[in-house]
C-alpha cells in the first residue's frame, strides 16, 4: 500500500522539480519542489526518530513559516496525524486539546515553551519540540540531521491525515478527523474547478492552522504544480505590489475590504491576476460590487467548513452571483431539508444544508455518539448551516442553525434582516441576533456598524425597515458598534454579541 496523499503529490511534481519554484518568502527564501520533497523527508525522518508512530497525533501551535509546511507533509509521509492549533489559543485551551487528542509530540513556538511545556507534561505528552517564525527550533535541528530521503509510510485513502478542531462557539471544540482522501480528492477537484496550472502563482497570506490556508490554498498549489508567494500575514500594500507577479489570491472578506482601502487598487494593478477567491465568512454584496468596479474582476465565493473541506463554488466561467456560494462541486451532493424530519425542501425554501461526498470527514475524534447524530442514515452530513437553493441552482447560506431566532413562535433568519439593513445609506455592515425576551422568547436585535462619518440613527433604520420586513422580523432594538467581533478567519462571533447584550430586554 502506498502513501495515498503524498503519492498523488509526487505524481504531479513538475518534470524537473529542482527547477520549478514552489515557494518564496519576503526575506528571500526560495524553495523548489525538490527542496520541498527533501525538507518534508527530513521532518518525516525526524518524527520517526522522536518515536512518532503511524496514527500518532502531532499537535502544532507555531507561527507561519515554510517549515510548518514541511512538518505537515512530514507528518503525512510518516503516517502521523497533523493537528494544527490556532496561534491565539491560550494555555488553558491548549491543555484541553492536548488532553483530548493525546498527541505523541507537541510543537510550539520557543517563546511560549516555558508556559506550554508544563501544560503538555500535565497532559501526558511524551515529547515537546519548538519551531519559530524563521523555521528555527529543536524540530528544525532534528530535521537538519536527517538525509533528505525517506521511505514513505504506507497509508490508504481512509487513513487519517489530520485532525482540525472546530471553533467551539457552542460547547467544547470537536476534533474533525480528515483522511488522506478527504484532502487529496478535494484539492484535485479545486484544481479542476478553478483551472489551476503550473503557471499559476498564488499570493498566500492566510494562516496555516485552518483548513483555508493549509488545505485549500496549499494543497491546491501542490496538486497543480503551481507556485506561491508566502506572506506571514495579511499585508494589503504588499499584496497590491505582488499582484503584478501573481495570478491568484485566496482570502477572507477582510482581505478584500482592506484592499479596497488602498488607492492603488485599480484595473491596471489587477490586470495580471486571473482569480480572486473568498471564503470562510460571508462576503457582503457591496464588497463584491465595489471590487468588480475597481478591478474588473468578480470575486469567486465558495462554501466549506472544517468537517467538509470545500463543498460548493461559484463557477469559474459563468455568473458569480453575489450573496451566493454557487453550485455543489463535482462529486459532492448537497440538499436542503426540513431540520426535524430530514424531508427535502422545494426550491427557495430555507432549511438545513446537508452534504455527502469524498470531501466529508470521517467523524469527530473520540465522539462516536456525536458523529452518529450528525450523519443521516444515507450518509449525508448535517452541516448546521441554514440555506436554500434558488431556481438557477445557486446555493445561498442564510446562517447557522444556532443563529436562527424564534420570536413569538415565528422563525426569523438573521441573514434576511441583515441584507435589508446593509442596503441602507450610512450602514457598513450589521449582525442580527436573538436575545432573551420575557414576552417573545427572543427579541430580534441588530448590531450595526456605521460607515465612516455617517450619523444614521436607530429610529431611521427601524423606519426604513418597516416597509421592507414583516413586523415580527423587525428588530426591537438597533445597537451600534465600532466593529463586529470576529474570529481569526473573519467570521462574525454572534455568540460574543449575544453574551455581551444578553440582559438588554431583562429576559
Amino acid at each position: 500500500m502506498a502513501n495515498h496523499f503524498f503519492d498523488l503529490v509526487r505524481a504531479r511534481l513538475p518534470g524537473d522539480p529542482a527547477a520549478r519554484p514552489f515557494l518564496e518568502t519576503l526575506d528571500g527564501l526560495r524553495w523548489s519542489y525538490a527542496d520541498l520533497v527533501a525538507a518534508s523527508a527530513r521532518y518525516a525522518a525526524a518524527l520517526i526518530g522522536l518515536g512518532v508512530n503511524p496514527g500518532d497525533r502531532v499537535a502544532v501551535q507555531v507561527e507561519k513559516s515554510p517549515a510548518v509546511l514541511a512538518l505537515y507533509l512530514g507528518c503525512v509521509r510518516a503516517g502521523a496525524v497533523f493537528l494544527p492549533l490556532n496561534t491565539a489559543y491560550t494555555a488553558a485551551e491548549i491543555a484541553y486539546f492536548l488532553g483530548d487528542a493525546e498527541p505523541a509530540l507537541f510543537v510550539c513556538d520557543p517563546g511560549r515553551l516555558d508556559a506550554l511545556k508544563p501544560v503538555a507534561e500535565a497532559a501526558g505528552v511524551p515529547q515537546v519540540g519548538t519551531l519559530d517564525a524563521r523555521g528555527e527550533g529543536t524540530m528544525a535541528a532534528e530535521a537538519a540531521g536527517q538525509t533528505g530521503t525517506f521511505a514513505d509510510v504506507a497509508r490508504g485513502p481512509d487513513d487519517l491525515a489530520a485532525i482540525l478542531y472546530t471553533s467551539g462557539t457552542t460547547g467544547r471544540s470537536k476534533g474533525a478527523m480528515l483522511s488522506h482522501d478527504n484532502l487529496a480528492s478535494n484539492a484535485l477537484t479545486l484544481v479542476e474547478a478553478w483551472r489551476f496550472t503550473p503557471d499559476d502563482v498564488l499570493i498566500h497570506a492566510l494562516p496555516v492552522f485552518h483548513t483555508h490556508g493549509l488545505f485549500v490554498a496549499t494543497n491546491t498549489v501542490l496538486m497543480s504544480g503551481a507556485a506561491m508567494i508566502f506572506l506571514p500575514r495579511l499585508d494589503p500594500p504588499r499584496i497590491l505590489d505582488l499582484m503584478g507577479r501573481a495570478s491568484v489570491l485566496m482570502g477572507v472578506p477582510t482581505f478584500y475590504t482592506r484592499l479596497l482601502k488602498e488607492p492603488g487598487l485599480t484595473q491596471e494593478a489587477a490586470r495580471g491576476m486571473r482569480l480572486f477567491v473568498s471564503g470562510s465568512a460571508p462576503l457582503l454584496a457591496e464588497t463584491h460590487r465595489e471590487w468588480r468596479e475597481r478591478t474588473g474582476h468578480a470575486i469567486l465565493e465558495r462554501y466549506g467548513m472544517t468537517e467538509t473541506n470545500m463543498s460548493t463554488s461559484n463557477p469559474y466561467e459563468g455568473d458569480r452571483v453575489a450573496g451566493t456560494v454557487g453550485f455543489p462541486l463535482p462529486g459532492v451532493s448537497l440538499r436542503v431539508v426540513d431540520p426535524e424530519s430530514g424531508a427535502p425542501l422545494p426550491t427557495d425554501a430555507v432549511g438545513m444544508i446537508e452534504v455527502r461526498g469524498p470531501n466529508v470527514f470521517k467523524g469527530y475524534w473520540r465522539m462516536p455518539e456525536k458523529t452518529a447524530a450528525e450523519f443521516r442514515p444515507d450518509g449525508f452530513f448535517i452541516t448546521g448551516d441554514l440555506g436554500k437553493i434558488d431556481e438557477r441552482g445557486y446555493v445561498h447560506i442564510v446562517g447557522r442553525g444556532k443563529d436562527l431566532i424564534i420570536t413569538g413562535g415565528y422563525n426569523v433568519y438573521p441573514k434576511e434582516v441583515e441584507t435589508e439593513i446593509d442596503a441602507l445609506p450610512g450602514v457598513l455592515e450589521s449582525a442580527v441576533i436573538g436575545l432573551p425576551h420575557k414576552d417573545f422568547g427572543e427579541g430580534v436585535t441588530a448590531v450595526v456598524v456605521r460607515r465612516p462619518g455617517a450619523q444614521v440613527s436607530e429610529a431611521e433604520i427601524l423606519g426604513a425597515l418597516e416597509s421592507r420586513l414583516a413586523k415580527f422580523k423587525l428588530p426591537k432594538r438597533v445597537l451600534f458598534a465600532e466593529e463586529l467581533p470576529r474570529n481569526t478567519m473573519g467570521k462574525v462571533q454572534k455568540n460574543v454579541l449575544r453574551e455581551a447584550n444578553r440582559d438588554l430586554y431583562g429576559g
